[in-house]
């Protein structure tokens, strides 16, 4: 199968292991992978803000980036959910009415393109240790992704892996919430890794790099013994590094 990869700004920027893994992983399943090196953003940062005519001009570009009849896959469910569920608010009734609608219905999150598109969950992947999974507020309420990933992490030679207590709530980051309302923000994410912690977990795997980024921030500035790493970075290891 032919795949167009989405790369989101902030892990092209921050989080380019992930990219690269997240290639390894589809050409590792079968898949003819293709990025678009002109692409960027999808706007959901401007759109949250409520700068919807800024938001329409990076969404446009993000359509054209992209085949009307392709498959797109990001290892990025917050993005996927803004592609899938909001470009709608932009450009229905517009001249990209139906590039927009084809985009969206051809537009996965990678867990949930391996699992249920694919049907591939095993990629011979080793991780020793405990971990928790997060299931990011986009990847459970916008994806509709929950047992996909722990499908794939199920399948980890070494990995123990349990669940939250308070897996389904936020981990505080919100985009510009944590920006606009940082003392919830880090209180949220305290209450996330103490929980993790309890549970004498390792890691935190989640599929979103901005949770993750959020919650290792927190551990890096109260120097916890616990790290957070992407459901790609995961699969990859042992093996994607050969």
């Amino acid at each position: 199968m032919k795949v167009e990869l989405f790369i989101p700004c902030f892990v092209d920027q921050l989080f380019p292991e992930t990219a690269f893994n997240t290639v390894k992983l589809l050409e590792k399943a079968g898949c003819t992978v293709t990025y678009n090196a002109a692409q960027t953003c999808c706007g959901q940062p401007a759109f949250n803000a409520g700068f919807w005519d800024e938001a329409k001009e990076i969404g446009r570009k993000f359509l054209n980036d992209y085949s009307e009849d392709g498959v797109i896959v990001s290892p990025s469910a917050s993005c996927t959910g803004m592609v899938r569920n909001y470009y709608s608010d932009l450009f229905t009734n517009t001249a990209l009415h139906n590039k927009c609608r084809a985009v969206q219905g051809n537009i996965y999150e990678l867990s949930d393109f391996l699992v249920n598109i694919l049907q591939v969950d095993y990629f011979g992947a080793e991780l020793e240790g405990r971990a928790v999974y997060h299931d990011s507020c986009a990847g459970l309420r916008e994806c509709k992704i929950k047992a996909e990933p722990r499908q794939l992490l199920s399948k980890v030679h070494g990995l123990e892996l349990f669940d939250l207590p308070d897996n389904e709530t936020c981990c505080g980051f919100g985009g510009t919430f944590a920006v606009k309302f940082e003392a919830i923000s880090s209180a949220m994410a305290q209450q996330k890794v103490d929980n993790a912690i309890a549970m004498e977990a390792d890691y935190i795997i989640s599929t979103d790099a901005s949770c993750l980024m959020h919650l290792q921030s927190y551990i890096d500035k109260q120097q916890l013994p616990i790290k957070t790493i992407h459901l790609a970075d995961v699969l990859a290891g042992g093996w994607g590094n050969v």
